[in-house]
């Protein structure tokens, strides 16, 4: 099962094409850093701004890159069904280690429309699927009674859980026992879901600072608590202000200031607004870099 932190890496755009001179200079950071894998395709991604096409050149050049230094999860959700089952097969057909399922959004499922989704795609599927919870961007929220059904499908092994409500993820963690694991969905999350039984985060400060979340979970998850909170609390401004503005907004502008890549996104998604918030994410980036924090 999945456990640990994996990085929902961002895609480089220069001349409005993949820049991938720049996207495998982040992925030898995080290879470098100890993170468990990378995500590609997923929000932070820009996945909905992706052609079929390049969707599926940016998996299998991210599978053929990493060479199983770590693991790669590829998002291959959808609104429709057919198309989830599409790109999940040619996915797994790239060598991937798993797949990430986002909850279909805007048409609104029932939670047996949302329980027969998955289940189609993890019936397709040829490696572990990834479920990802997020109400906020969705419109519909995976309860933890579906989740539990969904555990006993054999290769839906983790959840992203990003509903914000650690209530509800105690449910979940609750439900699914030792079938599944919970991984946060929010950075800010990250630790306290560790103490109520969760098993790391997919991340996107992790962008910026994989080492450094890396070393946090590990710290938790072997039972250092002073250290995986001294952690927390560092970077907790961090964690907030990379949410500014709408995701990936904040972090590719962080990454532009670290030399990783142009500060370029596509419609609808604009650069970073200029002030305050902005002026202070730079900052405490800067400040933590020179504490030795990567």
């Amino acid at each position: 099962m999945f456990q640990g932190v994996f990085t929902a890496i961002i895609t480089p755009f220069k001349d409005d094409k993949i820049d991938y001179l720049s996207y495998y200079r982040s992925l030898d950071a995080q290879i470098q850093s100890g993170v468990a894998g990378v995500v590609p395709c997923g929000t932070t991604g820009e996945s909905p701004t992706l052609s079929y096409e390049e969707h599926s050149d940016l998996i299998q050049k991210t599978v053929e890159y990493v060479n199983k230094k770590i693991l790669v999860i590829a998002g291959t959700g959808s609104n429709s069904t057919s198309e989830a089952i599409h790109l999940t097969e040619r996915a797994c057909k790239d060598g991937v280690d798993g797949v990430l399922s986002v909850n279909p959004y805007y048409n609104k499922p029932t939670q047996e429309g949302l329980y027969l989704h998955f289940k189609k795609i993890a019936e397709s599927s040829s490696k572990p699927v990834m479920l990802y919870n997020i109400p906020g961007r969705t419109a519909v929220n995976l309860l933890p009674d579906t989740i539990k059904r969904l555990s006993e499908i054999p290769n839906i092994n983790s959840i992203k859980e990003a509903t914000g409500d650690l209530g509800q993820m105690a449910k979940t963690i609750q439900a699914v026992g030792s079938k599944m694991t919970v991984l946060s969905g929010d950075d800010n999350l990250t630790l306290p879901l560790l103490s109520i039984g969760g098993k790391g985060v997919v991340s996107v400060v992790s962008n910026i600072f994989p080492k450094t979340l890396s070393t946090m979970v590990s710290a938790f998850l072997k039972g250092d608590l002073e250290g995986a909170r001294k952690i927390h609390y560092d970077l907790l401004s961090v964690f907030g202000l990379v949410f500014c503005e709408t995701n990936p907004i904040p972090v590719k502008a962080a990454l532009h200031w670290l030399g990783y890549c142009e500060n370029t996104l596509r419609l609808p998604m604009t650069s970073l607004t200029p002030g305050a918030q902005a002026d202070e994410l730079k900052r405490q980036i800067f400040h933590l870099r020179s504490l030795g924090y990567e």
